[in-house]
């Protein structure tokens, strides 16, 4: 049964109640209308909880909008949900992202992620193309899907609400990766689930990269906020040399800042016995926080994006299949995947709202049963980067 306003209603007595199941919640297709988001097709779940999100079916449908009872968890940049026609993946010597960059998920890949690197082209077989030029966290984010169904499906008294699509990154000469996605809601529940599937339908062996780009900002985020994850220990801080400057750790959130630069971190998680890594950011003074769970045998690696700079105020929960050394890196320590002809990868990840204190303390208890973090602010990197197998 579907528990909507307080009850336990079956399919029946939800009939009964409404003409149709959209006057609570359902799947609803639209397209943008406007600026820079004009042309984008999306697509608007409402679980009847009060969680409401929205998948940008021409952004590789990555979640846009997320709020629970009126109140954002997705981050909104300035950029804006930019239309994929007016992407220029290779502009601002590979930092074009920047100008399209927006939304609670932002998935990087497929054949490539973190910073613009010039690779060998060893795996496109073309004579005239001796290197390839990757620009920063890669190309699917901005390649439209094929949407291949949408809606509720009812299962006796459970519905789950759905969609499915395919994102096709090819070339001639080069890649043929689709990424299959499912993502499902269930009717009047606080959670999100996207099962994904990477598949090499060309006849060439393809390096494969891939990472989520979860974006939380205010009201989550803000002053007081805390981080909570099973860390071991730290594994990495672009911000080495400067660790404590800012006066900003790894734990707590500050206020937006005028002069704040961008911190990142490389963490090893700790997976519970069923494998999973949970990793939350909550806010105790509103009740609210969101976690992201993920599976360690499928995204090792987690990364952990700040940017407290007033007007870009996020935070990024980033879990990957890769250290963040980078994609030359990963070919010399042979942690790069490697995809032949019909070879595929899996991922899956859970995304829940924590609804109140007491949500709240139940996740912050499951996080810390596997691991606890450690307590000082800032712990020093151990550069231990983990030895990455299974790699083809």
């Amino acid at each position: 049964m579907a528990e909507l306003y307080g009850r336990n209603l079956t399919r029946r007595q939800i009939a009964e109640r409404a003409g149709t199941l959209s006057q609570f919640a359902g799947v609803r297709l639209m397209t943008l209308g406007d600026g820079v988001e004009r042309g984008i097709r999306m697509l608007e779940f409402r679980t009847g909880s009060g969680l409401r999100f929205t998948l940008l079916v021409d952004r590789a449908m990555d979640i846009a909008d997320c709020e629970h009872n009126g109140r954002a968890i997705g981050w909104h940049s300035a950029s804006g949900f930019r239309h994929p026609a007016l992407h220029d993946y290779e502009g601002e010597a590979g930092l074009g992202f920047m100008r399209s960059f927006s939304g609670l998920l932002v998935t990087c890949g497929l054949d490539h992620t973190l910073g613009p690197q010039v690779v060998a082209a060893d795996t496109y077989d073309y004579p005239g193309r001796s290197s390839v030029r990757h620009s920063l966290h890669g190309r699917v984010s901005f390649i439209p899907a094929r949407l291949t169904g949408y809606g509720e499906s009812w299962d006796g008294d459970r519905c789950v609400l759905w969609a499915e699509g395919i994102v096709q990154q090819a070339a001639v000469f080069g890649e043929n990766l689709h990424l299959v996605r499912r993502v499902e809601a269930d009717l009047g529940g606080d959670e999100i689930r996207i099962s994904d599937r990477v598949v090499n339908n060309g006849f060439s062996r393809t390096p494969h990269m891939f990472f989520y780009h979860i974006n939380v900002g205010h009201p989550v985020l803000d002053k007081g906020a805390r981080y909570l994850a099973p860390i071991d220990h730290v594994v990495w801080a672009a911000h080495g040399e400067t660790y404590q400057a800012q006066g900003v750790g790894y734990r707590t959130v500050p206020a937006p800042a005028t002069s704040f630069r961008e911190q990142v971190w490389q963490h090893e998680l700790k997976a519970s016995p069923r494998g999973e890594c949970p990793v939350a950011i909550v806010n105790d003074r509103i009740g609210l926080g969101f976690e992201v769970t993920t599976r360690k045998d499928e995204l090792p690696c987690l990364y952990q994006w700040q940017n407290f700079h007033a007007g870009s105020y996020v935070m990024g929960i980033e879990p990957s299949t890769h250290n963040v050394l980078g994609d030359i890196a990963a070919r010399e320590r042979g942690e790069m995947i490697w995809l032949d002809h019909g070879d595929s990868r899996s991922y899956r990840a859970t995304f829940r709202v924590l609804d109140g204190s007491a949500a709240i303390a139940a996740a912050e208890k499951r996080i810390a049963g596997i691991a606890r973090q450690p307590e000082d602010d800032f712990p020093t990197p151990s550069g231990r980067f983990p030895i990455l197998g299974g790699r083809s």
